[in-house]
């Protein structure tokens, strides 16, 4: 039960929401394309940018879940509008970074206020939707809610890259507009959902945050997110990794421990029992590791081609019109055939995209063709999946739980953005830091034209072998755990 019922979303509360997910997932995600760009002005090396770039979506994969749940009760609105104030902050330090000591620890704090924000805003205004609309109504919503998740990630590089590019000057690099506009962005939200009246929890008051659990799950986490983007630099068998690892399984142990014993568990693992929830939270956090073929590929193009921040971006174009002109399409595929069979195809039309990508032996023209083919299909892909699996979670949830359940479902979505960027990079990093290509690749595949950029292209293509292996994934648990309409 809610103490707010009789109120009904309205399009203008919706554009807020959409324009509060925006903040994040097409500015804050931008750093995946400017990065390089980044990266050479404030003078840090690829391993610290690549954890900049990941500790957003990590930082919000460790809290969303305790903050929807949090939400539930002291009030979801005031929670969305803490949000959008921590995205003003987070925003402003990673465009403030100025070269020098202070560049590394102004970006790693922005980058985790912008994750921050990210937890507050993103199971609020999902578990608002899931309230305040109903039927065929909430779906529209959660389409059009969508658009700023996955369109807003599929015009991120585009975004990103034009900004870097078109706004760069002697006195402003242009990078920092990204995250000026983010400023101004929210404020805009926060001005379009100032009409929403404050809704919690039938009983509300009694929740109690789960601090041993918190910081059990964030131990682990951030041990496990040092050990796959450090792993390399550090050596695999050194004392450090081995010690990050047992850090890992002993403070994982610990939180599942935790969360079985105490009675406002950070995670309610009670939400798993319905196997629905379970397996679309699964699919969405491996549909959403598939994201590390962006900042591989893209990458790529700017390393091994020379590309410019903009120019690569301009091959994403086709991801982000795919999202929005098809994921109107994917609610009506839900409507007639239920969330399986469209989560699926949408699994395999990605599964295609990557592996396009990864035929990085052949020459830059025609690499260039068959990525911009392969974005495209990625943005059709994800438009597929995106309704149908949303709604195939939100609709096996109780009221009093939308909070903490969309945030166990976004969780899904930052931690697999997250672990997805950083094994993917990872894998790159690790690959193109060799001074010999790999032999047992090259005797397989013979890379063409230039050579002296063999080792970046075997290093992507490892990289994005790994985001094939996380699509394929999504297939075998939505055919495992989420049965066909008829069943349904």
């Amino acid at each position: 039960m809610q103490t707010t019922t009789t109120y009904k979303g309205t399009d203008k509360v919706l554009i807020g929401f959409i324009l509060a997910v925006l903040t994040f997932w097409l500015f804050a995600n931008s750093m995946m394309n400017v990065s390089p760009v980044m990266t050479e002005i404030l003078g840090m090396d690829a391993n610290t940018m690549n954890i900049a770039v990941s500790l957003a979506a990590l930082f919000s994969g460790i809290f969303i879940v305790v903050i929807g749940g949090l939400a539930d009760s002291v009030g979801r609105v005031k929670t969305f509008r803490i949000g959008l104030y921590l995205a003003i902050a987070g925003s402003l330090l990673v465009g403030l970074s100025p070269k020098g000591d202070l560049a590394v620890p102004m970006l790693l704090i922005g980058r985790a206020l912008q994750g921050l924000s990210a937890a507050f805003v993103m199971p609020t205004s999902l578990g608002m939707i899931k309230i305040f609309w109903e039927g065929k109504e909430r779906q529209r919503a959660i389409s059009l809610w969508s658009i700023g998740t996955f369109g807003g990630s599929g015009l991120s590089s585009l975004t990103g890259g034009i900004i870097a590019s078109g706004l760069d000057s002697q006195w402003i690099a242009g990078w920092r507009w990204i995250f000026f506009f983010a400023v101004i962005v929210a404020v805009i939200a926060l001005y379009m959902t100032k009409e929403l009246p404050e809704n919690k929890r039938e009983g509300a008051g009694k929740y109690k945050i789960d601090w041993g659990g918190i910081i059990m799950f964030m131990i682990a986490m951030i041990a496990l997110q040092i050990f796959i983007t450090n792993g390399n630099k550090l050596g695999w068998t050194n004392w450090i990794t081995l010690v990050l690892v047992a850090i890992t399984i002993v403070f994982g142990y610990l939180f599942i421990y935790i969360e079985k014993k105490v009675p406002f568990a950070f995670v309610d693992f009670g939400l798993f029992k319905n196997k629905i929830f379970t397996g679309a939270s699964l699919a969405n956090f491996f549909i959403n590791g598939t994201s590390g073929m962006l900042i591989v590929s893209l990458t790529l193009m700017q390393r091994g081609a020379q590309f410019s921040a903009m120019e690569a971006g301009l091959l994403t174009l086709g991801f982000a019109i795919a999202v929005i002109l098809f994921i109107r399409v994917g609610e009506k595929l839900l409507q007639k055939f239920g969330a399986k069979k469209p989560i699926i195809w949408g699994a395999l039309i990605i599964c295609a995209a990557i592996i396009l990508l990864m035929q990085t032996q052949i020459m830059t023209g025609q690499y260039v063709v068959l990525a911009i083919i392969a974005y495209s299909l990625f943005g059709l892909g994800l438009a597929f999946f995106a309704t149908p699996a949303t709604d195939a979670a939100l609709s096996n949830l109780p009221d009093s739980q939308a909070g903490s359940g969309a945030g166990i479902f976004k969780m899904a979505s930052s931690l697999g953005t997250s672990f997805g960027v950083a094994i993917a990079a990872g894998i790159y990093t690790a690959v193109i830091s060799r001074t010999e290509p790999i032999a047992w690749l090259s005797n397989i595949i013979g890379f063409v034209g230039r050579q002296d950029n063999v080792v970046i292209r075997q290093g992507a293509m490892l990289g994005l072998a790994f985001c094939l292996l996380l699509a394929i994934l999504v297939i075998v648990t939505v055919v495992a755990t989420i049965p066909d309409k008829k069943k349904a």
